[in-house]
């Protein structure tokens, strides 16, 4: 990947202004803001008319579709798309919940944000339910044997993070779908900080649900949801009655989609398509990641693993004037209160970053007293 060739799409990363704030979401190529512009010009209809502007919407609807059963390894009858993960989150577990009984126990783990917890604590409030939460390790990944512990009878939900929002600790996706099956469990799995890193494919994964964000890798604020269709076909969504339930995944579209978002999306795709995709992306962050955590002063306190080895680029405590870094305490992993600092600071590195931006990082935070 020619990083330098891939830097000028992007009119943002021509200020002199190195974005490590990755995490909270990435800068945009040109052509994904062109392909949200074009769709507002061309595309500005509702879908399923005969006329041209809504000809152009169910055009950018279904191509979206495919584009998204693409990057996930589902299929477009599998996508759901809505306003943001958390938004998807909570509609899809009420659907989910409908039939859970008073009891009934929803597993998560501290590693978790809370976009991926609140529905189900909310949930848990008005229905009776028991959320339970699996401990991390002091090494900041999920302690398996206490997940496994916590599993019973009455566990209908296991939930986590592929990849932690606060430390990049990837989880082993397969064991804890495979223990989510063993009792009976859907598996439900939040990918929005692991899917700007990291291939998937749902169907390797074996997971029930997915969610995850494109604005984590270069594109618009949108939502997107797989559910494996025969879990989604016995559900009963919220929406008004009218509206579309087919393909499946239309089911859990509460109204009139953003088709300049869905553009947008696409051409995120597209994008990621002329660099080599997901994968290539993996490579080049990996070498700068591993090059970050080898090279961290002394005077810097690393929370999480030390080398890439289970982790995607996520880094914590670094701070320097022109570095875009964040400056928080959970990082929204609510559970893990008390294993991280009152104030912590965020360092996440992006396919557009540079070995030189990362160098300069390193020799901000070696200034740091």
């Amino acid at each position: 990947m020619n990083v330098e060739a891939v830097r000028e799409r992007f009119s943002s990363l021509q200020k002199g202004f190195a974005y490590f704030d990755a995490p909270g979401g990435t800068q945009v190529p040109d052509e994904v803001g062109q392909a949200v512009a074009n769709a507002m010009r061309e595309a500005s209809s509702n879908y399923g008319f005969s006329y041209p502007s809504s000809r152009a919407a169910t055009e950018i609807m279904e191509r979206a579709r495919e584009d998204a059963a693409r990057f996930l390894g589902a299929t477009a009858d599998e996508i759901s798309f809505g306003m943001n993960m958390t938004t998807l989150d909570f509609a899809l577990s009420r659907a989910a919940g409908r039939d859970f009984l008073d009891g009934d126990e929803i597993l998560t783990t501290e590693l978790d944000h809370d976009g991926g917890v609140a529905p189900w604590v909310e949930l848990a409030s008005d229905r009776g339910l028991v959320v339970r939460v699996a401990r991390a390790t002091d090494e900041l990944t999920i302690d398996y044997e206490d997940a496994e512990r916590l599993l019973s009878e009455r566990t209908r939900v296991v939930a986590f993070a592929l990849a932690s929002n606060a430390t990049g600790s990837i989880a082993d996706a397969q064991r804890l779908v495979a223990l989510a099956r063993e009792a009976g469990a859907l598996s439900w799995v939040d990918a929005v900080h692991y899917a700007a890193h990291e291939p998937i494919d749902v169907q390797a994964l074996g997971c029930d649900v997915l969610v995850c964000s494109p604005y984590k890798f270069c594109g618009p604020h949108l939502g997107i949801a797989y559910v494996r269709a025969a879990l989604a076909e016995t559900w009963r969504p919220y929406k008004a009655r009218p509206s579309a339930a087919a393909p499946t995944g239309r089911k859990f579209e509460t109204g009139t989609l953003p088709y300049e978002l869905l553009a947008g999306f696409s051409a995120t795709v597209a994008y990621l398509d002329t660099i080599g995709g997901i994968a290539a992306v993996r490579e080049y962050e990996r070498e700068l990641g591993a090059h970050f955590l080898e090279s961290l002063p002394d005077n810097v306190e690393l929370y999480g693993l030390a080398t890439m080895d289970g982790r995607v680029p996520t880094s914590e405590r670094a701070l320097a004037e022109g570095f875009g870094v964040w400056n928080a305490g959970n990082w929204y992993c609510v559970a893990l209160a008390g294993r991280l600092p009152e104030e912590s600071l965020r360092a996440g590195i992006a396919h557009y970053n540079t070995r030189g931006e990362v160098d300069g990082l390193l020799d901000a935070l070696a200034s740091l007293s």
